[in-house]
């Protein structure tokens, strides 16, 4: 899986690359940081964060893509038999790629932005939290004592974003960039596995089977991005 996913990133940075030579209005090289709700800070693994590749339609509107490559400390799942307020998932890596509709103003020197659109992810080496699905569990159950083993798999994901950019250019070429992009998505978890425990003192040890067919990875929350662009 680590192998084929190495694979696909040289083909997009490749592919990119080329495209880059030929059409593109500018490219960049940032740094994004995800606050997910109910999860941990996550940050890119460097340098597997290219952003801002893009076609002019005309002075005003353009089209944006790119990629990161984020290691997430902790995500949310939902549409489980229980609410949870801790991440469920992770740590685990996510490849994002994002389709941008942009609208710019000059500004008379910074460059605003207004950018929205979709994106996908796949997630690989997912990996279930079993320690805080311990405590939802022990919380939904009401038992006295809990252990759970779960896993989760792998799988592509979509979801749609919008935000804002400011754009200063320190010479013709090049520039600073500051994002800021609020997210919404979801991928299929198909949480399969057993939870044994204690129900109250006293009782016997119970094993329960229980698999959350319907659970979803909710990749929901808040990306902060500063990057360098480069304008050809």
């Amino acid at each position: 899986m680590k192998k084929d996913v190495l694979k696909i990133l040289l083909v997009l940075i490749l592919t990119m690359t080329i495209s880059n030579k030929g059409v593109a209005q500018d490219f960049g090289l940032s740094f994004s940081y995800f606050i997910p709700k109910n999860g941990y800070f996550s940050v890119p693994v460097t340098p597997f964060s290219i952003r801002g590749i893009g076609v002019d339609i005309n002075r005003f509107i353009s089209l944006e893509t790119g990629f990161t490559l984020y290691r997430m400390s902790g995500l949310n799942v939902k549409d489980l038999p229980f609410e949870s307020t801790s991440p469920l998932i992770g740590p685990f890596f996510t490849l994002m790629v994002p389709a941008d509709i942009v609208f710019s103003v000059n500004l008379g020197g910074p460059i605003f932005k207004l950018k929205g659109g979709g994106f996908g992810f796949f997630h690989f080496d997912t990996r279930v939290n079993n320690g805080n699905l311990d405590r939802e569990l022990l919380k939904h159950t009401g038992w006295e004592v809990l252990n759970s083993s779960y896993s989760a798999k792998n799988a592509f994901g979509y979801g749609y974003h919008f935000g804002v950019e400011l754009l200063f250019y320190v010479t013709k070429k090049f520039g600073l960039s500051l994002e800021a992009y609020y997210l919404s998505g979801f991928s299929s978890l198909d949480m399969k596995g057993s939870y044994k425990g204690i129900p109250v003192d006293g009782d016997p040890l119970t094993i329960v089977h229980e698999n959350f067919p319907d659970s979803k990875l909710d990749f929901t929350g808040y990306e902060f991005s500063i990057g360098v662009i480069y304008t050809p």
